[in-house]
């Protein structure tokens, strides 16, 4: 299986992730079926947030034989404490925009001062 093949049965790319395999006659690199699983790991991690390098730590994790599922859950804490960190700062910048655009919509764009560049921020 080439690595188009792979990355397309799980709607993806991810040849920077995956050791190179060696190559069929026709020179085209030539991946086992069992790729698939790793592909599939990569794009739910992905979905998930995380980023390709820690992909690559779950995936070197288990390349040397251990279960990365500690490794894994510590992760994915991490990403939902990012996530509510970041769910928090998008709404104080909502309430800001929200309280300016107020101020837009009560007001009256002939009556701008020239002078300034822009009265309501």
């Amino acid at each position: 299986m080439r690595i188009g093949e792979a990355a397309a049965a799980v709607g993806m790319t991810a040849k920077a992730l995956l050791s190179p395999a060696g190559r069929s006659a026709n020179g085209y690199r030539d991946y086992p079926e069992e790729i698939l699983g790793k592909l599939g790991l990569i794009r739910r991690g992905k979905d998930a947030g995380l980023a390709l390098a820690e992909i690559h730590e779950v995936l070197r994790i288990r390349d040397a034989g251990q279960a990365p599922c500690t490794h894994v859950a510590d992760q994915l804490a991490q990403q939902l404490a990012s996530l509510d960190e970041q769910i928090v700062e998008l709404t104080a910048l909502r309430e800001s925009v929200a309280e300016l655009h107020a101020a837009v919509a009560a007001g009256n764009p002939d009556e701008c001062d020239a002078q300034q560049v822009c009265s309501y921020l």
